[in-house]
């Protein structure tokens, strides 16, 4: 009984080894139990879902600007991830962005560069510097597999790191039901997974450093958070919080801005 029990201890620790990895620029270790092409699919699955239930945007302007800054930054992004030795990792992405007609201030991307705006985030980006930081701020939780991450914790959890691959197959609702969590898909404040916050900030951080690579002004995302923190009137204490405070994510970024500043330059030069 003994050898079996360190037997199913080996062969967990050697999987969780394997599921380490490291994001890049931060070079923090995640733990990601998922198989990325197993959440490229989700990610297309579900947008593709997403995108026969909800009205595209009639705002041809804004989709205009939207597909263009789209492309700049992530063109960039993946041109550094694959220098970077990430060439497995973006191989299995497929940009697209779209816009639809929904009042809600809200944008997300998914595994596999499938981006959604909402119409109710324009009057806060205002131009399109405005919406690179949003779109910068988007594909860093990609890249930096945030989704993955919060997944394999609840899953890990829940079902333990012998049994996900069973539990993916057995309960997909379960399954889907925290893919859409993880990736802040109709959730509500205070239902995202943990550790939200730390997510939120180190995308703040690489979205600043990815806007700047796409030839963008990350001194844009300073009046972007104003703005978003002058619309937020009925404030509640960071701790009840699954996102930072306004003003904590504006300090946080000021501290930042230097770092990209540099992408920012070396951008303008080429």
């Amino acid at each position: 009984m003994k050898t079996i029990r360190h037997l199913f201890l080996c062969v967990g620790l050697f999987l969780l080894l394997q599921a380490c990895a490291t994001v890049p620029i931060t070079n923090r270790k995640q733990m990601n139990l998922l198989p990325t092409a197993t959440m490229v699919q989700m990610g297309f699955t579900n947008y593709s879902k997403f995108m026969k239930e909800n009205p595209v945007s009639q705002n041809n302007g804004a989709k205009v600007m939207l597909k263009r800054v789209g492309t700049k930054v992530s063109s960039a992004v993946t041109s550094f991830m694959v220098q970077s030795g990430a060439e497995n990792q973006m191989a299995h992405y497929k940009w697209e962005f779209n816009l639809v007609k929904d009042k809600t201030p809200n944008a997300w991307c998914m595994p596999g560069g499938k981006i959604v705006f909402y119409e109710g985030i324009l009057p806060l980006t205002k131009d399109e510097n405005g919406m690179a930081v949003v779109m910068g701020h988007e594909i860093a939780h990609a890249i930096a597999r945030h989704g993955n991450e919060r997944m394999s914790q609840q899953l890990a959890a829940q079902f333990g790191v012998m049994a996900l691959s069973k539990a993916i197959e057995e309960e997909p609702e379960q399954t889907q039901q925290l893919f859409l969590l993880a990736f802040g898909i109709g959730s509500q404040l205070g239902v995202m997974l943990p550790f939200s916050r730390m997510h939120e900030r180190e995308a703040d951080r690489l979205g600043l450093i990815f806007m700047a690579m796409g030839g963008y002004d990350p001194n844009g995302a300073i009046a972007f958070w104003e703005r978003m923190a002058a619309q937020n009137k009925q404030a509640i204490p960071e701790w009840l919080s699954t996102h930072p405070l306004d003003d904590t994510r504006i300090a946080d970024m000021k501290v930042n801005l230097p770092e990209a500043l540099t992408y920012y330059e070396a951008a303008k030069g080429k």
